[in-house]
């Protein structure tokens, strides 16, 4: 079984989750996050865009609800032994078939924790499930259980960060090599992409970010290509993934001649990063770091060109999207541990200019304070 971790950790991690579990005054969760599910048995799949649910106990079982898809899947990934499949046919109503597996499991008139926040439920999902408690259990949401778990890495863990981050580092090798006038984006993306693949890696929990022109503002992966012009701007967001375990970066590449005031931009996203940098220590808050990013951004004039986040935690996370919790935001009280990981981001949009500006990687907490993860240069490039 591909399980990318030793039995110790994993039995550790049931037992963890099985105390929380219980801790929460709850006799089983019901797991509906992918990367829960991955984090406590190893199962690694995209299934969950049908209906799936893992329960798992306060008395350490597990079991897991799927589609006949994944039921090789889950045998081959993971360390789950009772998957229940339920059928694809007409007039089904796979919240039935969890029902009956609860009662199965002895869960009748227990009280159950839900993983409400989660890509895994959508909500006309949530109404069968919820009609189907209805008088076999009562329920409370407990989304954040596991996912607290999740958020202090282990050494391989961190080990996977690591590679991910050499991973990000190759793709952005790629980048500055192809970027230039007349290039066209679609190859840009596909060395950079290549470069991950051909180091071993994974497809990232979204696409991609790439825009030029005024594309370069975007921060969000659109479809359609375009060349780039013989002055331009290049705005890149990728992250290389190990084990679905992430580290993502952030650049902006200005393309001929660089205007002083997109020169001066990267200067105050550089100031910012660092002071970041410096905030993350155990202890810190998420707000305190934040609002060391404002501070450099709002005294060198871009106030209204900054954004409302400067980063957000790294882990293993599945489509659509690699942000894992929590956010970095003005009065954010959640406080650094060591052996986290955190993407941190600075993004200035001139919106009225069309000028754009970015500078991202991805650091370890420590017991000293922080440690980047990328090797990569953060002076600016012209190509």
């Amino acid at each position: 079984m591909p399980i990318h971790f030793s039995d110790d950790e994993m039995s550790d991690r049931r037992a963890r989750a099985a105390s929380a579990i219980g801790a929460a005054g709850l006799d089983a969760l019901l797991v509906f996050k992918q990367e829960s599910m991955y984090w406590l048995t190893g199962y690694d799949t995209f299934g969950f865009a049908a209906f799936q649910c893992m329960v798992a106990t306060a008395d350490g079982r597990v079991a897991l609800l799927t589609r006949a898809p994944d039921r090789w899947t889950a045998e081959y990934t993971s360390n789950v032994d009772d998957v229940r499949i339920w059928t694809d046919v007409e007039g089904m109503n796979p919240a039935a078939d969890l029902r009956a597996m609860l009662a199965d499991m002895g869960l009748a008139n227990s009280h159950l924790g839900i993983e409400l926040d989660s890509y895994g439920l959508k909500a006309s999902s949530w109404r069968a499930v919820e009609a189907q408690l209805d008088g076999l259990a009562t329920w409370a949401d407990h989304s954040g259980l596991v996912q607290e778990l999740r958020r202090t890495k282990s050494p391989q863990e961190i080990a996977y960060h690591r590679r991910a981050a050499e991973l990000s580092d190759y793709a952005w090798d790629a980048a500055v090599a192809g970027t230039r006038a007349g290039a066209d984006e679609g190859d840009i993306l596909a060395d950079m992409q290549g470069a991950v693949f051909r180091g071993g890696g994974d497809y990232a929990g979204n696409e991609f970010i790439i825009g030029s022109g005024p594309g370069a503002l975007m921060v969000r992966y659109t479809s359609g290509r375009r060349t780039l012009d013989t002055n331009d701007q290049l705005t890149l967001e990728w992250a290389g993934s190990e084990k679905r375990y992430h580290a993502a970066m952030m650049r902006t590449i200005l393309v001929g001649e660089p205007a002083p005031e997109q020169v001066a931009m990267h200067s105050a996203c550089e100031e910012a990063l660092l002071a970041c940098e410096a905030a993350i220590h155990p202890g810190a808050d998420m707000g305190s770091v934040f609002d060391a990013h404002a501070e450099v951004l709002d005294a060198a004039g871009y106030a209204d060109h900054r954004l409302n986040a400067c980063g957000y935690g790294m882990g293993a996370v599945y489509t659509p999207i690699w942000v894992d919790w929590p956010m970095l935001y003005h009065g954010n009280p959640l406080t650094f541990e060591a052996n986290q990981v955190y993407f941190l981001h600075m993004i200035i949009l001139d919106l009225d200019a069309h000028r754009a500006m970015t500078l991202g990687h991805s650091v370890l907490v420590t017991d000293a304070g922080t440690e980047r993860l990328s090797r990569s240069s953060l002076e600016l490039v012209v190509a």
